[in-house]
């Protein structure tokens, strides 16, 4: 029995409330993007990431669930993804082995691998300070997909900074709008429909809403719904 709770923002934005595993799209992806639970599992290394749980319950995987969850997050992005379509997937380092291997199980060719560097990673004693995210564009067709060149010379690194939110209850983490129209702007194109299947405090919905494309975005935490609506009453 479907149990999701539907926020219906217009005929071509919604937002599905339930654990996508449980979702079946009724019209493939041309972009799917997705900066899922990272499955480090405790409070210290969510602060490595600047994924602290504050007020509206940042939601984690446990560390011994983290491979199969990825691996089926990586087998529902295939299934509901077009065969010219492409996929921009984050991840930390600490389980980027368990990613790159699901992505390649169930049949991603990689097409770049790139960093995010962003400013102010939190400091430690014993280690060298975290200040990078993992970026995957992976696609279904080598010779099929998208891919709307940024500048003349793009490189695989990318310097943006970190949004701060003084003062207002947010996801835990929330990705900068400039990464995230980065990626929907190179991979897909105007009227496209993009996907996100963790979406977060709905940063891909306000860019999709923002540049032209069509959104679903499903997301397991409910208490989420304010601080999306709040985000994109902006670009209503």
């Amino acid at each position: 029995m479907d149990t999701s709770h539907i926020l219906k923002i217009d005929d071509e934005h919604k937002i599905i409330f339930n654990d996508f595993r449980n979702v079946k799209l009724d019209e493939k992806a041309d972009l799917i993007f997705v900066d899922p639970p990272f499955g480090i599992g405790f409070k210290g290394n969510l602060q490595t990431y600047n994924r602290t749980p504050d007020a509206l319950s940042y939601v984690d995987v446990p560390r011994d669930e983290y491979s199969e969850f990825i691996r089926d997050l990586a087998d529902w992005s295939y299934n509901n993804l077009k065969n010219s379509g492409s996929m921009w997937l984050l991840s930390g380092w600490n389980n980027l082995r368990l990613v790159l291997d699901a992505v390649e199980e169930v049949g991603f060719k990689q097409v770049n691998h790139c960093i995010w560097k962003y400013q102010f990673g939190v400091f430690t004693r014993r280690r060298f300070t975290t200040s990078h995210y993992h970026l995957l564009l992976l696609v279904k067709d080598e010779d099929n997909y998208v891919f709307n060149k940024p500048e003349h010379y793009s490189e695989d690194v990318w310097y943006i900074k970190r949004p701060y939110h003084r003062g207002e209850k947010t996801a835990g983490n929330e990705l900068p709008e400039e990464l995230v129209e980065r990626c929907v702007k190179t991979s897909s194109n105007e009227g496209d429909l993009v996907v996100d299947p963790c979406l977060g405090s709905g940063t891909t919905m306000k860019v999709s809403i923002k540049t032209g494309r069509r959104c679903i975005g499903i997301e397991i935490n409910s208490a989420l719904e304010e601080r999306i609506k709040t985000k994109l009453s902006s670009v209503l």
